[in-house]
């Protein structure tokens, strides 16, 4: 635990994600005044620096102890013109914190100063308001310091992603997202709301019951809206048995009307749940785009995630999604999985393009809190996972020689390597609920334990309400969570 001491509580979020970023095995806290702190590890800690933020001046005090730094105690002022409280004020001290970060540890980062998730969202309202590109992309390389390469790549997606949605109905639409709680077993690295399978086999039919109830009262309240997309995700909704799928299938379409959709997800995700007869149930009732998720092809990492499946089993899974009828199968992987080299993810591009898929999404590790990783990384130290320049463009180059385009992007916290996640898509073949998810262009009914419901307004406005995680507590409180999404919408 790294403690940041300073004489006010301001900017805390950007502060501590820029920190992570330079030092990704840091737990940064702030320590001020006004903090209510209750840990006594952050009120007894050493501060590693000190931020003080005066009338005409700001300060950053580096106290040594830092890793890699190029300058010993050093010391960097920033004099603001701009008015403290005024988003000027806020960009103009990210700015500042972020150069003092680079010029102490000698690295920059190819996002910049940017902390948030969706850059391309920048970009997209930008070229919206009639911007060009160029003007564009002098405002993140200007403002917020993105490299030329990472400015390049935001506009070129903001710009597929316009053309992408222009059929979708915005005001008198909607999409919805349905979540299955539940998978096979649970990954090194996943902090999703996600049961072992096996352990709540008796109580999925009643967890289907709720789910029910909430489907048939989300569709009275969308009634006389367009449903454009509808996405089936986890967990891994072919956890559930082929019956299983059959019924939550048959129900979704005979509650909503499904004439308008346009496109219908279902995450088949692990290899170790995929079975011909569930294909086939998907497939005759109507989904459109599925994804045989492998994240690696290298059996000896799949073994230390906890997929329980062989890279066999995977080459057969989409052999047999193919057999099937799917002529949109996605495959996701991830760089930066512990141990793993830039030669094995060249080797899992080229088992990958032997396959064919039509889609392919790229994420970066990222470290959740949540997920059984953290404890991981604490006992074997940061340098066991990595991700590089060189491993992004080993995956950016295998997508374009499977003349996959990318189409959508989005960061997380605590990336490795403060990369990016990419979605890769052949033309006509775009995932257009990734799209949906990042930009908040719609508003999106989610479904089931764990999910949340994003309610998008005319006046611009972005709402949310949660469902409860926990699968129990989803089934006896579902008519709460019903009106939750009644107040909501």
């Amino acid at each position: 635990m790294q403690i940041i001491k300073s004489n006010k509580t301001q900017f805390e979020y950007d502060i501590q994600a820029l920190l992570k970023s330079f030092y990704p095995e840091w737990e940064p806290h702030m320590l001020a005044p006004d903090s209510e702190i209750r840990d006594r590890r952050i009120l007894e800690g050493e501060p590693v620096m000190e931020l003080y933020f005066g009338e005409t001046e700001v300060t950053l005090k580096m106290l040594g102890g830092i890793p890699d730094s190029s300058q010993d105690n050093g010391l960097y002022t920033w004099y603001p013109k701009e008015m403290p409280g005024t988003p000027e004020y806020k960009n103009a001290f990210k700015r500042f914190f972020y150069v003092s970060l680079c010029k102490e540890t000698g690295t920059t980062l190819p996002w910049g100063n940017l902390t948030g998730i969706r850059p391309t969202k920048i970009a997209m309202t930008m070229m919206e308001q009639g911007k060009s590109e160029e003007e564009t992309a002098d405002f993140l390389k200007e403002m917020h310091l993105v490299s030329e390469e990472k400015t390049a790549l935001a506009i070129e997606i903001a710009g597929r992603e316009q053309k992408i949605l222009s059929t979708l109905h915005y005001e008198n639409g909607y999409s919805l997202y349905v979540g299955i709680p539940f998978c096979p077993t649970t990954c090194l690295y996943c902090s999703f709301t996600s049961y072992p399978i096996g352990a709540w086999k008796k109580r999925v039919g009643d967890y289907l019951a709720a789910l029910e109830k909430e489907i048939d009262a989300t569709a009275l309240l969308f009634q006389g809206k367009i449903l454009d997309t509808v996405y089936i995700g986890g967990g891994t909704p072919t956890s559930l048995s082929a019956a299983e799928l059959e019924r939550l299938l048959k129900k979704l379409r005979d509650a909503f009307d499904f004439s308008t959709v346009q496109e219908f997800t279902v995450e088949a995700g692990r290899a170790d749940s995929i079975t011909e007869e569930k294909l086939k149930v998907l497939f005759e009732n109507g989904v459109t785009r599925i994804s045989v998720n492998p994240q690696t092809m290298k059996q000896e990492t799949l073994d230390l995630i906890g997929r329980r499946h062989t890279v066999e089993q995977v080459k057969e899974a989409f052999h047999l999604a193919r057999r099937a009828g799917f002529t949109n199968i996605n495959m996701d992987i991830i760089l930066g999985l512990p141990g793993e080299t830039a030669a094995d993810v060249r080797h899992t591009i080229e088992e990958i393009q032997a396959l064919g898929p039509d889609a392919l999404t790229v994420h970066s590790l990222a470290v959740k809190r949540a997920s059984k990783l953290g404890r991981w990384i604490e006992e074997n130290g940061a340098t066991a996972y990595n991700n590089t320049e060189e491993i992004m463009e080993i995956a950016a180059k295998g997508a374009a020689d499977m003349d996959m385009t990318p189409y959508y992007l989005y960061r997380q916290k605590n990336m490795s390597g403060n990369f990016e996640n990419v979605g890769y898509s052949m033309r006509d073949k775009y995932g257009i609920y990734n799209i949906l998810i990042n930009e908040e262009k719609q508003t999106i009914a989610a479904l089931g334990a764990g999910s949340i419901t994003k309610g998008v307004f005319p006046d611009d406005r972005i709402e949310r309400c949660e469902n409860v995680k926990d699968v129990a507590q989803y089934i006896e409180r579902i008519d709460e969570m019903i009106g939750r999404k009644r107040r909501l919408l």
